[in-house]
């Protein structure tokens, strides 16, 4: 019961945080046409893509109580691959189109209205706001790692705020196209890196916060184990590790056998690996069940 309002809660809170993202960028949107702003614009871009991470982040929180079925034996999480590709083209491609609106007006700038901007970048420093202090309170990963995402948007407008009065005081309306660039390439630059992890756990690599060589060298230190090969680890959807290895041990009881998996489970899991999966060899080369069970000669 104490775990189901938990689970609640965090469901709640990115609701929240979801309501005002999208909220906000439908008004950045409208502000950003009314004060002919690309930095406004390109920030509004750079929301609807936390838009869609914070719905894609609900949407995990709910399938996360899903169990596998018959047809998708290690469940849903995948779906939020393919999310993180739509996301990215979106992105990438709104971006492109900022970028060939924002240079030419780097060198032939266009008026913008100071006043709409720092009313704006106000009321953006407090949706976000409220989004980075209703998150941090959670307790869930997710949580923490979105309240993050949410104070560099905080930080953002107060950039656009700070360039508002500077448009405001000087008139210098290259300001803004020089934001909107500077913004759309942290966006870019952002969108590649995913693109890099999103791609890396396509191709079951190795996940980038597990040292594989430290893996197998912490399941050798294990003196009953005289080899370790045919090792796979690789990530569900970045955040599930999974683990597969053949471990020669020398010859054992099959009671011996089973402490000695659960102790190399326990190892596993102190590199964050959730699911393995461990076949036993012994040193004559028999393997698996028959090898547990004495059939091998």
């Amino acid at each position: 019961m104490h775990q189901h309002s938990h689970f609640k809660a965090r469901q709640q809170n990115i609701k929240i945080a979801v309501s005002l993202n999208v909220g906000f960028t439908i008004l950045e949107v409208i502000g950003g046409l009314l004060t002919n702003s690309l930095a406004i614009l390109a920030d509004a871009l750079h929301d609807f893509g936390d838009s869609i991470v914070l719905f894609l982040s609900l949407l995990a929180e709910k399938r996360a109580q899903r169990p596998p079925d018959k047809k998708r034996t290690f469940g849903y999480a995948r779906l939020s691959l393919l999310a993180a590709i739509f996301s990215a083209i979106v992105l990438l491609s709104g971006s492109l189109l900022i970028i060939s609106k924002a240079v030419p007006r780097l060198f032939s700038p266009e008026h913008v209205e100071a006043e709409g901007m720092i009313l704006l970048a106000i009321i953006g420093i407090i949706f976000n706001s409220l989004g980075f202090w209703r998150l941090k309170r959670g307790e869930s990963m997710n949580e923490k790692v979105l309240s993050w995402h949410l104070l560099e948007d905080v930080f953002g407008w107060v950039v656009i705020l700070l360039g508002a009065v500077v448009i405001k005081i000087w008139d210098w309306h290259f300001i803004d196209p020089a934001l909107t660039l500077i913004f759309t390439a942290i966006i870019v630059v952002g969108v590649v890196k995913n693109l890099r992890r999103t791609y890396n756990i396509f191709m079951q690599g190795v996940p980038e916060h597990i040292d594989q060589e430290k893996v197998v060298g912490d399941i050798l230190s294990f003196p009953e184990i005289k080899e370790v090969h045919d090792v796979h680890i690789w990530s569900l959807e970045g955040e599930s590790d999974i683990f597969t290895a053949h471990l020669v041990v020398e010859e054992l009881p099959s009671q011996k056998i089973d402490e000695l998996r659960r102790r190399v489970k326990n190892i596993l899991a102190k590199h964050h690996i959730e699911h393995s999966t461990l076949e036993i060899e012994t040193e004559q080369g028999c393997s698996g069940v028959d090898c547990l069970q004495g059939f091998c000669q």
